[in-house]
């Protein structure tokens, strides 16, 4: 039980963090009707609304959110390099962590948009990681890119005991073979400029005959087919490859 001083003490704390709340907000894959009624009505209650977006262009995640924005909120655009060698971008993160800080301590809540899940692969672990032992933060999941591939292809991820590994396609080639060569299942995200290194592999375990290639999950430009008829040498960002080890006949593959 808390003595009275211990209480205090507490209480004083929680005054220094300041009434801003941080919400780190999952809103989805990129169909707009897949936020759920928790993001939805934290966007359109608070001060400040910020989100990720590429060194020059359009935020996704403001797109995915524009139609429910009420209009009149502080907006933060964090833009970030997504160029090989800046990742993470931590001058970045801390400029924008200090601005988001700014707000809170004024007693603005800020929601940060985050496409997808704020903690599978989402920027917004950085802004977390700065800010979360000074402030009060919560984070609302979101439909993830992972659910929405599966679902979108029509493609059960894992059944009974099958392990399901999630990998980067960012690893060097022998790190992504041995990873995949291990599991009943994968997902490889954020393809991009790797499609060719993650074929090359696939081959190599035998799991390129049943994989199954998706871009742009749930939206206007989605992209689904068997990973053979992918022509191209990169992939957008936003796109993964679901590989399942009893569909590919990958019996008597390299090892």
């Amino acid at each position: 039980m808390n003595t009275k001083k211990e209480i205090a003490k507490e209480v004083e704390s929680k005054e220094d963090k300041g009434a801003g709340i941080l919400y780190g907000l999952g809103i989805g894959p990129g169909d707009p009707e897949l936020i759920t009624l928790k993001a939805l009505k934290i966007i359109q209650s608070v001060g400040v609304v910020a989100y990720p977006a590429p060194e020059e262009g359009d935020s996704l995640a403001r797109s995915i959110a524009a139609a429910h924005l009420p209009g009149g909120q502080t907006e933060i655009c964090i833009r970030t390099p997504m160029t090989p060698g800046n990742f993470p971008a931590d001058d970045v993160y801390d400029r924008y962590a200090a601005e988001i800080a700014a707000h809170l301590k004024q007693k603005r809540d800020v929601a940060v948009l985050c496409e997808g899940d704020p903690f599978l692969y989402g920027s917004f672990m950085y802004i977390f990681a700065r800010l979360a032992g000074d402030h009060d933060v919560e984070v609302v999941p979101g439909v993830s890119s992972l659910g929405a591939v599966a679902a979108c292809a029509g493609r059960p991820l894992v059944s009974r005991n099958q392990v399901l590994s999630i990998v980067p396609a960012p690893l060097d080639e022998d790190d992504l073979f041995q990873r995949l060569a291990g599991t009943d299942a994968a997902a490889v995200m954020k393809v991009g400029r790797h499609l060719e290194k993650v074929k090359r592999v696939l081959a190599r375990l035998g799991l390129d005959g049943g994989a199954t290639y998706v871009e742009h999950a749930s939206m206007p430009d989605q992209r689904i087919c068997p990973l053979a008829e992918v022509s191209d040498d990169t992939a957008p960002y936003f796109s993964m490859i679901l590989v399942r080890r009893s569909e590919s006949g990958a019996e008597g593959a390299e090892q």
